[in-house]
Parts: structure tokens; sequence; C-alpha cells
């Protein structure tokens, strides 16, 4: 995309990238004018917030982005890329930081991978192995937290093989489990909130998606069990009070238990549920239930979609109480696809295969979603304009 002659003329380097939404969350992919960083992904990741953390603020953050942003930035050379294991690599840009894992950006990147036929932005989609008799094509994403294997439906386009739209995109998860059912957690004084009422504690689920989720119906937390038209910024204050009040806990954080990563674990978001809503939810085909949450997380960023990971964990502990069965679909709206009253909106997330896990019982689940174009869009910087390198408004106030 060029630039007119007279901004051209005034910036020494652009930043480039694809704008697309899955089920409303952003998704800003970065294809060009991001540094050339060595070594493995991990490597990457780590020299990206070490040295070249001024590219994601400057991406992320206003006056180019907002609050709730993420993004994601190819990097078409890594160790699996480069041995033939993977077709592309990515690492993820938060507001707060960097990302191992993010599944309604993977969705993107899907479609973007597929239907990308420029070789100097995706040098390997020759390596793509298009199935015309299932319809379907198998990506395969290097992420921070290891290989992401991808569905693509597809079908030919004058005489290309593009991405399917009338069919849901679908990635295989890590593998999932539940950690705790009804765990009581304590709120301290100073940390109770308004809606709370006299209640000194709130019970919730615990499970695993690539990080710890609690999972809690937003009566629970004082409020109505309905999500029809909830008071966001109350419910986001009572998350954070909540998830502090957790982690500031060694008893309940001993509950975070990954056999895989011996290392401190601390609980990343909450999931509110919606218990209590009238409203029959749109469901997709196959699916015999529907239900809504609304997710907060990192640094209380609000997830416009269902939130991918934290499916995952909602499937997981379905299945830990009995509640679906193996290879049983289930819709998973956040309040945007349930505004929108579809279901291509809304995720799936079905459990196709049982693991042990130190022990224990865990589960791969399969994810579904729908990613859309939204524009692109040429990033530039003059050279003495602080201002664009990127701030962020909510950290100069309480």
């Amino acid at each position: 995309m060029s630039l007119p002659s007279f901004i051209q003329s005034l910036v020494g380097s652009e930043i480039r990238t694809v704008e697309m939404h899955t089920s409303g969350e952003a998704a800003r992919i970065v294809y060009a004018g991001y540094p050339d960083i060595p070594g493995s992904l991990l490597q990457q990741r780590s020299l990206a917030r070490s040295q070249h953390d001024h590219f994601r603020r400057s991406i992320i953050y206003e006056p180019r982005g907002h609050r709730d942003m993420y993004g994601a930035v190819l990097r078409p050379h890594t160790e699996l890329v480069d041995l033939g294991e993977a077709h592309m690599g990515a690492l993820f840009l938060t507001h707060e930081g960097y990302g191992v894992m993010c599944g309604h950006a993977t969705i993107a990147l899907g479609r973007f991978l597929v239907d990308c036929t420029d070789e100097t932005i995706f040098p390997r989609r020759q390596d793509l192995h298009f199935d015309g008799d299932k319809k379907q094509v198998e990506v395969r994403l290097h992420a921070p937290v290891g290989l992401v294997y991808i569905t693509v439906p597809i079908v030919e386009v004058n005489g290309t093989w593009r991405t399917d739209t009338s069919r849901l995109i679908t990635f295989l998860s890590v593998p999932t489990f539940a950690t705790a059912i009804d765990l009581s957690v304590p709120i301290p004084v100073h940390t109770r909130w308004a809606e709370l009422g006299d209640s000194t504690q709130v019970t919730l689920d615990l499970g695993f998606g690539g990080a710890f989720y609690a999972v809690v119906p937003a009566s629970a937390l004082g409020f109505p069990a309905s999500l029809a038209k909830p008071n966001i910024s109350a419910l986001s204050n009572a998350a954070k009070k909540l998830k502090e009040a957790f982690n500031a806990s060694p008893d309940l954080r001993a509950h975070l238990r990954n056999p895989d990563d011996k290392s401190p674990q601390y609980l990343y978001g909450i999931m509110v549920t919606d218990t209590g809503s009238s409203d029959k939810l749109p469901t997709a085909p196959g699916c015999t239930g529907a239900e809504t949450g609304l997710y907060f997380f990192g640094d209380q960023q609000v997830d416009r979609s269902p939130t991918d990971s934290v499916v995952q964990a909602r499937v997981a502990l379905a299945m830990a109480k009995g509640q679906r069965k193996l290879g049983e679909p289930w819709t998973y709206h956040s309040l945007v696809s349930k505004a929108t009253g579809g279901y291509k909106s809304a995720f799936v997330g079905t459990p196709v295969e049982e693991l042990e896990i130190g022990g224990n019982k865990a589960w791969r689940i399969e994810v579904s979603g729908q990613a859309s174009y939204i524009g692109a869009s040429t990033f530039v910087t003059e050279e003495d304009d602080d201002i664009s390198r990127g701030f962020s408004f909510q950290s100069l106030g309480i």
C-alpha cells in the first residue's frame, strides 16, 4: 500500500498490517516493517521484549491502537519453519506484553495465510497441501506455546484456493484440564466491592487452557445472573479484585498445577458467565447447547470474542463435571456475538481426545470460529513526534 508522496517525504520507516477481527476481537497482523530478529522463536520473543518493545507500543498503544488491541507479527524464519515442520511463526502482541498463545489471532492467521498468495510475505505457501476432496488445508503455525495445527476450509476461486467463509476455521488445543471445581475464595475486607454485599467469599471453578482461568457466574460476584445489560466497568472492578485476592494467596495458587511447567503459576483471567438469561441463544450446526460469557484478562482488557483459550478450559470443566461427552460440540458466545444474533460470530468447542496428565484426566479441544478482513494499514512515525511512538492513556491516571 503506497503512501501519498507528501507523507512519504516526512517519514523514514513504515509498518504494514492487515486488519482483521475474530468474533469482534481485533487481530492486527504485522507483515512488514518489523525488525528481522534472529534466533529461535522464544529467543525472538525475548529479544522483542528486551530490545524492540517500542514496536509493540507503537502498534498496540494509542494513537494507532487502544487498550484492548491485539496483534500478531509474522515470523517467516523460526527453528520449526526452517526445518519444514511449520509453515509460519508468529509473535503475539498485547497491551501488557507478549502472549504465548492466542486462538482468535490463530484463527485470523489461518485465514490470512491461506488467502495470501504473495510469497514475499508467506514464503512457504507452496508447501500447503490443499485437499480438493475434503475442501480443506492444514496450516502449521509455530506459536511460542508450540506447534499449532489449523484446519481451514477452502473453495476454489478463479483457479486459486481461498478460505471458504461459509464454514468455520478450526484449531486443536494444547491439553486442557480442570484444576478445581466449586473452590471458595475468601475476599479480604479491603478487597471487597460494593456489589458483593455481605458475602465474604466467591465460589468459582479453575481450568487450564494454555494458562489458568477462573470461571465464575455473574451472580456469584453479586451481580444479576443475566448478562443481558451488564455493568461492564463494575464487573471489571469485581474481576480485578477477585484476581488480586486469588493471586495474593499461596494456598489458592497451589491449585494452579501444571505438570509440564513447575514454575510459579498465577491466575491470568476471569471469565464471568451468564446463568440467568432467558433468551434462546443461536447454536452452531450440530451443537446441543450454548452459553455466554464476558472475559477480563491481563491488565483488565476485555475480550470481544468468546475467548478460545477459556473455551478450552470451560469444555474441560464441563467434561470433569460429567456435563459433556467426548465429541459433543457446544456453542460459546461473547456479548458481541450474542448481540449480533448469529452463531457464526460465536466459537464452538468440542472435546476430541481424552488424555492423562499427572495422573489426572485432560482433554484436547477443537475450537472453531471465523475471521474477517476489515482493512489494511501503513503506519508511520515522524522523527520529532514522540506521542505517536505510543502511549497508554489509562496508565496516566490512578
